[in-house]
């Protein structure tokens, strides 16, 4: 595999911007479309290249990656007309960094291999920081020499990369990721509303809860936006929402009990229909304080 690679990024939104930069900083070839011209300007400016297609991005492409919201908008962007599979040479590795059910991702990857090209299901996890600052956890499913030909790739982008299995695999992880940050921000969220209640200085409680057996990826990256009330996205609920779904559609499929993963779905799903799709996820703490009669704004 040569240092550089020719890649199309397809999906430059929130987590898919910052990624797109990280692989033009490892010194690749990254050509970039997205449905909105200012994030493709974005990438030019970061080094990229800019594409008016997913034709036009993945036609000389060695590498695709898309990053797109859920299920209909890969399907759209690797099956459909004018999608990835249209336009890509055989041989060519694409690599869904979405997070999507499996089921789609084992679809993908067969109608790929009908045409000669390769797959990877890839999601991640880390939310916009850790896109940015590409300490990502990437899962990965599909075969484990196209694994090894990814992994430079990988590596410019996150620093937990691990092959957990044949297609379909890294989505299951995937979930199962989303339902432990689901049930983790929940709690935290209800010992925010519980310390506040009690009185003591919030800041100081959950530095000292940080630093014990309660601490948490989750307690550090999300504990200013609650003390803070600050819940600009960097995964919005809606998207959450989107994932607890699969984790419980999955679940099911396997007969797996998810008590208190339903449980926290469902308050999910609440927030979603209070009016907080578009905010952080950390925002699932404007569900307790309304459980706790707070007036919220």
């Amino acid at each position: 595999m040569s240092a550089s690679r020719k890649i199309a990024f397809i999906g430059l939104g929130i987590m898919g911007s910052p990624m797109a930069a990280n692989l033009v900083r490892a010194g690749h070839t990254v050509t970039g479309y997205n449905l909105t011209q200012d994030a493709i300007d974005k990438l030019v400016a970061d080094g990229g290249l800019a594409a008016g297609s997913i034709a036009e991005a993945v036609a000389d492409a060695e590498v695709v990656i898309t990053m797109v919201p859920a299920d209909p908008q890969v399907e759209q962007a690797i099956l459909g007309e004018g999608g990835v599979l249209e336009s890509a040479k055989p041989g060519t590795l694409v690599i869904d960094m979405s997070s999507i059910t499996p089921q789609t991702s084992i679809k993908v990857a067969a109608a790929a291999q009908e045409k000669g090209i390769r797959t990877l299901d890839a999601p991640v996890s880390g939310g916009e920081a850790g896109a940015i600052e590409a300490v990502l956890s990437i899962m990965v499913g599909g075969g484990a020499e196209d694994f090894a030909e990814a992994k430079p790739l990988f590596d410019a982008l996150g620093t937990t990369v691990i092959h957990v299995g044949p297609a379909g695999a890294g989505q299951t992880v995937k979930a199962a990721n989303q339902l432990i940050v689901a049930v983790n921000i929940q709690v935290v969220a209800e010992a925010v509303v519980f310390l506040e209640n009690a009185g003591v200085d919030l800041p100081a409680a959950l530095d000292v809860l940080a630093g014990g057996l309660a601490g948490s990826t989750v307690l550090n990256r999300k504990k200013a936006n609650m003390v803070d009330r600050q819940f600009a996205p960097g995964f919005r609920i809606d998207l959450h929402h989107k994932d607890m779904g699969i984790v419980t559609a999955a679940a099911r499929a396997v007969e797996a009990p998810l008590p208190v993963g339903s449980l926290v779905a469902q308050l999910v799903a609440s927030a979603r229909a209070n009016g907080d799709g578009s905010l952080d996820h950390s925002a699932l703490l404007r569900g307790v304080e309304r459980l706790a009669g707070r007036k919220v704004n």
